[in-house]
């Protein structure tokens, strides 16, 4: 009876006082790595995350789309979030990033996270063999080169669109192009020179072959070499799209919808209209920067409007 007595004192002390004896663990804010990788065929594709961005309303063209954009936004907060991203693919032979996020060049400190990143995945800067540029807009270009000049991918061969490089890089039609577009053509001229000087800076025609396995893709509107690339391996492919799209939720319930940092919105429209219906019909894996990270996926079609199929996560490393 004792022994009976003394056991309910006890139990009824831990009733009395939980948290005395089962205080909480401090919060974790720090998150997991921005690094997600994927097998395609015999490749090996890392999507490598540069930073989290919310699209600005007053980039999207049409007053009247603008609008109805505004207003949505009071019910649907993150209706224009995105993401900056690059991607590394590792062929067993080579290992090739396509894009190279932001670095400082763009975005006011948001991004460039995308080396650290790269190194959090196993790799470093140094091992890079090859950067294909889908363009050259300062938030795909900016992790290639430092503020002060210096290079980041040291033993990079860089490749982009000789129309891109020609109409961005020009003094000329720097000179000549809005207001609106001159930081654009200000960080492609600030980016480029130390690898051309270092004989590392490379452009190609639509028919040129710069890797066995890669088809040049050209998807032009965004700007006038605007370009993707398309991996195949053991009847897999995966194509990276750069710009065919920025905000997921609003261009893919209407791909009409353009923004103001297309070139040639009329094109780009048209250029995404062909290439989403292809898509839809296929079984192409998609690499899209902008979506949300780490932006792997695949495209259906519902009527008028497409679906997003994001790859589902996985801890385990396909072997098949």
């Amino acid at each position: 009876m004792r022994f009976a007595a003394a056991l309910l004192v006890a139990l009824a002390s831990f009733v009395a006082v939980p948290n005395a004896t089962m205080a909480a663990g401090p919060q974790h804010h720090d998150q997991v790595p921005g690094f997600y990788r994927i097998r395609v065929g015999d490749l090996e594709v890392t999507a490598l995350f540069d930073g989290p961005g919310v699209f600005n309303a007053n980039w999207i063209n049409g007053q009247k789309t603008k609008d109805g954009v505004l207003k949505a936004l009071q019910d649907d907060p993150h209706l224009l979030d995105v993401a900056d991203a690059g991607y590394l693919v590792n062929t067993g032979k080579q290992l090739i990033l396509v894009d190279a996020g932001s670095g400082t060049w763009f975005g006011g400190g948001r991004f460039g996270h995308l080396v650290a990143n790269l190194r959090s995945a196993g790799y470093t800067p140094e091992e890079v063999d090859i950067v294909l540029v889908t363009h050259l807009h300062s938030d795909h270009i900016g992790g290639l080169t430092t503020q002060d000049g210096k290079i980041v991918f040291p033993n990079a061969d860089i490749y982009v669109a000789k129309a891109d490089n020609d109409f961005w890089l020009s003094q000329e039609i720097a000179a000549k192009a809005p207001k609106e577009a001159q930081e654009f053509f200000q960080s492609a001229q600030g980016i480029a020179p130390p690898y051309i000087k270092a004989g590392k800076w490379h452009t190609f025609t639509d028919s040129d072959q710069i890797i066995d396995g890669m088809q040049i893709v050209p998807l032009r509107g965004h700007t006038p070499g605007h370009t993707g690339y398309e991996f195949s391996s053991q009847g897999k492919k995966i194509l990276f799209w750069g710009d065919v799209m920025h905000v997921q939720r609003l261009q893919l319930p209407d791909p009409k919808v353009t923004v103001v940092f297309d070139v040639d919105p009329t094109a780009a429209a048209l250029t995404r209209d062909q290439l989403l219906r292809k898509l839809a019909s296929g079984d192409v894996l998609i690499a899209g920067p902008h979506m949300i990270f780490p932006g792997l996926g695949r495209l259906h079609r519902e009527g008028s409007a497409y679906h997003w199929a994001p790859v589902a996560f996985t801890d385990q490393w396909d072997e098949k």
